[in-house]
């Protein structure tokens, strides 16, 4: 079981706020670049949550299986996906389990791009979701990652003024989060060996809420010309540096060897 738990109620409260529908559509944009809808593929979303990539993937035409441990998540997403025209509800399949146990759950499948957002933050030893990627991912196949950015750890605290822990945070990768949960973070040098140790080499990484992580938990989404504005801003952030290393959020695109 992962450490999600018990900030589960507040993220779920949380969800249509800015720092959520910012973090959604930059990596609905980001990961648009690398997979092409010209050939729907077979795609699994571990730990997907309340859908939001799920849906979005299945309206472009993919066959999408989204995994969750959370029973109240995956209640969530079978509202929404209620809602939406058959041709997309027949794209989707739901399972409910563990993030670790994939490969099992999803067996014999094997898929053309597995998600993994937000996830490896609540496991103390990322080893094992990341050993469930590397063995559910198609030969050649596409993997995406959203981590809690470890190399930029300190900018959070720091902007709040909070210099124990941002002292801590130099050194360290642990952190207590925005809903109250204990959750560590991954560095872009150390997340691309463990990659590269299961056969998946990085292709690109980008940066997610450079500017607009320290908004409040519940700041609205703005007027939709403000908004299209500000996506741009943080878009362009992510995918330039230096602005996209001390994003909150990174999201590494990998791609699974072929087969020997």
């Amino acid at each position: 079981m992962s450490a999600f738990a018990p900030g589960e109620d507040r993220w779920r409260a949380r969800l249509g706020t800015l720092r959520q529908v910012v973090r959604q559509e930059l990596v609905t944009r980001q990961l648009a670049h690398h997979l092409p809808d010209a050939e729907p593929g077979d795609v699994l979303d571990i730990g997907c949550g309340q859908g939001t990539q799920v849906l979005a993937l299945a309206r472009r035409g993919h066959r999408v299986t989204g995994l969750d441990a959370s029973p109240a998540l995956l209640g969530d997403l079978r509202t929404a996906l209620a809602a939406e025209p058959p041709e997309v509800r027949k794209r989707v399949r739901l399972v409910a389990g563990d993030a670790r146990e994939a490969a099992a759950l999803t067996a014999p499948s094997r898929f053309d791009l597995v998600l993994c957002h937000g996830v490896l933050m609540y496991f103390a030893d990322p080893g094992p979701v990341l050993d469930a990627v590397a063995q559910v991912t198609a030969p050649g196949g596409l993997v995406s990652l959203l981590v809690r950015n470890g190399d930029a750890l300190a900018m959070r605290p720091g902007l709040r003024g909070d210099w124990a822990a941002t002292a801590d945070a130099f050194d360290g990768t642990a952190y207590r989060n925005r809903l109250g949960v204990d959750a560590r973070a991954d560095r872009l040098a150390d997340l691309t060996a463990a990659l590269d140790e299961r056969r998946m080499t990085r292709l690109a990484w980008y940066g997610v809420r450079v500017f607009t992580d320290t908004a409040a938990d519940d700041a609205p989404v703005p007027a939709p010309e403000h908004l299209d504005a500000l996506l741009s801003c943080e878009e362009r952030a992510g995918r330039t540096h230096p602005y996209r290393a001390v994003a909150a959020l990174l999201h590494v695109i990998a791609r699974r060897h072929p087969e020997r």
